[in-house]
């Protein structure tokens, strides 16, 4: 173990590894290290219905999915194996969590807390009031985001299902405005690294946090003021009631201009605000 920091990327639903791309090279010209991380399912390894990539995607709305069964604890313990890893060699270690992969960072704090030493919540799930995703994307203050499509039943498919490469139009607009909102519209190739199935567990799944454990670790949440996916509405509840859970230990909010991947479009901004964090001690 050295003292140097290291800052750990954790993707949201339907994204992966890859997307940190840019915002890890930012970080590095910066002096920090970086390391991003595939929750199971996700990654250029990841499993796709069979007719995903075939001419007329047979069976997609009703082929059952390879991820259907993975849980919680699939995607929370993989993700500890990756902390307990990167723990051994740095002191300093910062996890930041997108979106949906706030259930899984949250719930790898809580179980180790020793692992992480700062939780970055990039316009992210946060579970200290509602254990569940869906709780927040079903309230009312939440009624304005853009909603991805989804291709047939998740409980019968076994997960949420989109599809980024729909010979629809609308549909493929709709997923770029929810997660790209300020994408240049004929730039079509982040079609290519989104991942058709979500498990379950992602969204629907309970991640449960406590103050004494979750709690004691600092956090700070980085607001997205453009995002379409997850509004600030919806990004300033979960602060709010994860702040009356720890009143003694509350979030430092920052903001961002933009939509809800700005490690795409503006990985320089972010790299920026997550290294002024990381050096906080």
């Amino acid at each position: 173990m050295n003292d140097t920091t290291v800052i750990v990327f954790v993707h949201g639903a339907w994204h992966s590894s890859l997307h940190w791309a840019a915002t890890s090279r930012a970080l590095t010209a910066r002096g920090l290290s970086c390391v991003a991380v595939d929750l199971p399912g996700h990654g250029t390894t990841a499993p796709l219905p069979s007719g995903y990539l075939e001419p007329g995607q047979p069976g997609l709305a009703t082929e059952r999915s390879a991820l259907a069964g993975l849980t919680t604890d699939a995607l929370v313990g993989a993700l500890l194996a990756d902390l307990a890893e990167v723990r051994r060699r740095f002191d300093h270690v910062v996890l930041v969590a997108h979106s949906a992969g706030g259930g899984p960072a949250s719930a790898a704090v809580e179980r180790h807390p020793e692992l992480v030493d700062h939780l970055v919540y990039l316009s992210a799930f946060v579970p200290a009031g509602r254990p569940r995703f869906g709780d927040y994307v079903t309230d009312p203050v939440n009624a304005g985001a853009v909603q991805v499509p989804r291709a047939g039943d998740p409980e019968a498919i076994g997960a949420f299902r989109i599809n980024p490469l729909s010979a629809d139009p609308a549909e493929v607009e709709l997923i770029r405005q929810s997660f790209l909102g300020d994408w240049p519209a004929d730039r079509p190739g982040w079609r290519l690294t989104l991942h058709p199935d979500e498990p379950l567990a992602s969204l629907a799944g309970e991640f449960t946090v406590t103050a004494g454990r979750w709690g004691r670790v600092a956090r700070s949440y980085v607001r997205l003021t453009d995002d379409l996916a997850l509004p600030t509405a919806t990004q300033d509840l979960m602060i709010d009631e994860a702040d009356r859970e720890t009143p003694d230990t509350p979030f430092a909010v920052h903001s961002l201009p933009g939509g809800h991947s700005p490690f795409l479009t503006r990985p320089g901004e972010l790299a920026d605000l997550v290294a002024r964090i990381a050096q906080q001690r």
